[in-house]
């Protein structure tokens, strides 16, 4: 066996060759000229300003068009793909807010018409409703974007070279009439610098046009009739913006000494991609709530590089603009939980978002940058009191961010993280899901009947929690309701999601929080009384938590028809749970068969429309043509229980008949699932058919007492089928033997 000596400085080489072509790829340093030259490729994509970069990001990331269903909660809203990218190591993605999301783009895109970001956007909600997380989706797609050749942003630095490339001095006061050498040292190695002074705002190259010639430039390089259409689309910023304070002195300092030669001011220009970057506080920047000012104003201190500016330079006064509001331009601003401040440390946005600019010290800093700031309600009710709250609301733009109303979505949140707990304990099936439906059942508020029309108020007055669930989930109708009040509700789903849109209190505001049921998901996993987290150790701590009235709003809440009732929903989401292993124990002993009953009721279907028409029914094997199984009619009418008249009979199949053509309306292209068209009927087959197995579930039972039983009889039938089942749920469903065995002992407790 031979050592192979690792090649160190091979390996060097091979970094080094591949960084240096992705570097020169992505066309990093350039001189003036270089830029332009990119510029004319591309006007539209080198001429933006912040908010038409985050259209573009965004649609860059691209959209997913709602699924089938999603309507029912959101309308037809579409998905932006960036909010499914992982923010963080905590944060997978954010769930649900398509209407967030869309009104976040509107925004943006009205901002990007008129060309002047003049609204600070301010995201509003319950605690831990996900603002965060948005803000921070929107800086890591930027993040992101600014990578792609489609999102390169460039700034700019000023380059003061060697003497011996001046000769007379670097640059300064040079004879007008003396030959140059260089044309730009934009690309002069470091040790080949004197000096490199940064633009600290990372303005845009093109304001080092002046203004008042800045329109003929661009007429001159791209041609007139694109740059007219260009300039009409432009932003403020770039179309009458001008350098920063430094900057500026630094420009009119060169253009004197070069006696008005402006080729001599560009050479001294390097113009650098830049990359946005949250950690590094380039364009994105997250300001927590404090007390001081987020820009400040002071003189460069007598430093090496300072030394060796010209001497024009060295007599100049030149400041340095630093803080938040500095580095954040051209990008992303976010103001985290905003109103916890006092009011008089950001009245200054009100001069920001107005004229798009901030006094900091003797200069005037020009920023374009998108400012998106967070607060919850209860800091928001108490601002429309201020007196000057008028004054803000006219620069402010409130987005409203509630709670999650979809347990589907809500599940979402914790799956991933149940995945990276860290535990050790095994995960059963359906944690996720039993603590996503108590969480959207405690956000849930009840149909007022008196906001409804006279036909639908007492349909949607009776409507209970769970039922309100499965509704705003599936568009599940409550099996109580006749087919004709189930048609009437659904063409009504829009109007119940919206009852609550235009009040203060509204649907989503109030309920537990995604951290608190986080919190709760913790403590199930260390109740050493469970070997595995199960949806029965979660609904353990929530029992205790439910008590700490005193510390959480939506506990305090006066039960009204069973909404609000955090106690009551434990056992709600218990029946949920249990219906759902219900199903699960029994496939696993096999005396559940979803497929048989689908046919069962498939058949009945077509065998009642062939007799309601009068004819025949044509025999699949044979070719002939049959009557009607008027005994398979018979039986699925007789365990449903349907009426014996004759004439209410007739009526009972038509509606059997209608009831299954709107599902096929609303489900185009999509085949009949009849256990969903029709659930309460299947409801009764499910109790019919198993009042018939009660026997089996009974061996069963005693199965179970005797394979826990170390000491029992394994050899026995009963110990067989329990020994199957537990095998069963561990290959199918993703339990292991421990949860599966206190899973079925829970439900033969709770229902045999």
């Amino acid at each position: 066996m031979t050592n192979s000596k690792v090649n160190s400085h091979e390996i060097i080489g091979t970094l080094d060759r591949a960084i240096k072509k992705e570097f020169d790829a992505n066309r990093r340093i350039l001189s003036f000229d270089e830029y332009l030259d990119i510029v004319t490729e591309n006007p539209e994509r080198h001429t933006r300003g912040s908010a038409r970069y985050m259209v573009d990001m965004m649609d860059h990331f691209g959209r997913e068009t709602p699924k089938p269903g999603r309507e029912i909660h959101e309308g037809l809203l579409p998905r932006f793909k960036l909010f499914d990218l992982p923010i963080d190591g905590h944060t997978p993605k954010v769930v649900g807010q398509e209407a967030v999301q869309n009104q976040l783009y509107r925004c943006l895109q009205t901002f990007a018409r008129q060309g002047f970001n003049n609204k600070l956007l301010l995201l509003h909600g319950p605690n831990g409703s996900a603002k965060s997380s948005i803000s921070h989706a929107l800086m890591g797609a930027i993040e992101r974007y600014c990578r792609e050749p489609e999102g390169a942003v460039y700034s700019f630095h000023w380059v003061f070279p060697l003497e011996r490339y001046t000769k007379g001095g670097i640059g300064i006061g040079r004879n007008p009439n003396e030959e140059v050498q260089v044309e730009s040292y934009a690309k002069l190695a470091d040790e080949e610098l004197a000096a490199l002074v940064p633009c600290e705002l990372q303005d845009h190259p093109l304001l080092l046009i002046p203004q008042e010639h800045r329109f003929d430039f661009l007429s001159k390089l791209i041609g007139e009739t694109q740059a007219k259409k260009l300039w009409e689309s432009m932003n403020v910023y770039l179309k009458e913006g001008d350098l920063c304070h430094r900057c500026r002195q630094i420009y009119d300092a060169l253009l004197n000494t070069s006696f008005g030669d402006m080729r001599r001011v560009l050479r001294h220009i390097r113009v650098e991609r830049t990359y946005f970057s949250r950690r590094y506080r380039r364009g994105l920047v997250t300001i927590e709530p404090q007390m001081h000012v987020d820009a400040q104003f002071h003189q460069l201190t007598y430093n090496r590089s300072v030394s060796a500016l010209p001497t024009a330079l060295q007599n100049i006064n030149l400041f340095s603009l630093s803080g938040d509001l500095i580095d954040g331009n051209r990008g992303l601003i976010e103001y985290c939980d905003l109103l916890k401040r006092p009011i008089d440390t950001f009245k200054y946005l009100l001069g920001v978002c107005e004229t798009g600019s901030v006094g900091v010290g003797t200069a005037i800093a020009y920023l374009d940058t998108i400012m998106l700031g967070s607060t919850n309600e209860l800091q928001l009710d108490a601002f429309k009191e201020f007196a000057d709250f008028p004054s803000f609301k006219a620069r402010i733009e409130l987005i409203r961010v509630p709670y999650l109303l979809r347990a589907v979505e809500e599940e979402q949140i914790y799956a991933p993280q149940l995945e990276h707990m860290g535990l050790d304990k095994h995960v059963a099936p359906y944690v996720a899901l039993t603590a996503a439906h108590w969480s959207v059942l405690t956000r849930l508020k009840k149909p007022n009947s008196i906001n409804y029309p006279p036909n639908l108020n007492t349909i949607v007055s009776n409507i209970t929690p769970i039922e309100k669930l499965r509704l705003y989930d599936t568009g599940e109708m409550p099996a109580t309701l006749s087919p004709e009040d189930r048609k009437l509700l659904r063409v009504s789903l829009s109007k119940i999601k919206d009852e609550y849109n235009n009040v203060p209190y509204y649907e989503g505001r109030l309920g537990s929080s995604a951290r608190e049921i986080r919190s709760i998901l913790h403590s199930a996993a260390q109740n050493p009384d469970f070997p595995c987290l199960t949806p029965l150790a979660f609904l353990k701590e929530l029992e205790a938590f439910v008590k700490r009235v005193s510390e959480y709003d939506f506990l305090k809440q006066d039960v009204k028809d069973g909404y609000h009732d955090a106690q009551e929903f434990i056992n709600t989401v218990r029946n949920e749970y249990l219906n759902r292993v219900d199903k699960e124990v029994r496939d696993a002993m096999g005396l559940y068969n979803f497929t048989q009953w689908e046919e069962f009721l498939k058949k009945y279907v077509q065998q009642i429309s062939m007799l309601l028409k009068k004819e025949k029914v044509k025999n699949p094997l044979t070719g002939k043509t049959e009557d009607v199984e008027l005994a398979l009619i018979e039986e699925l009418e007789n365990i449903v229980g349907a009426p014996t008249d004759e004439a209410e009979k007739e009526t009972f199949r038509q509606n059997i008949i209608s009831q299954v053509g709107v599902w096929s309306l609303d489900h185009p292209k999509e085949p009949v699932i009849y256990s969903k068209v029709f659930p309460e009927y299947w409801q009764k087959l499910e109790k019919h058919y198993f009042e018939s197995q009660k026997a089996v579930l009974t061996k069963m039972h005693d199965a179970l007492l005797v394979y826990d039983n170390e000491t029992g009889d394994r050899s026995s039938e009963g110990a067989k089928l329990a020994q199957q089942t537990i095998s069963n749920m561990k290959a199918r469903l993703g339990y292991c033997e421990k949860c599966a065995k206190e899973v079925i002992i829970f439900l033969m407790r709770q229902r045999y």
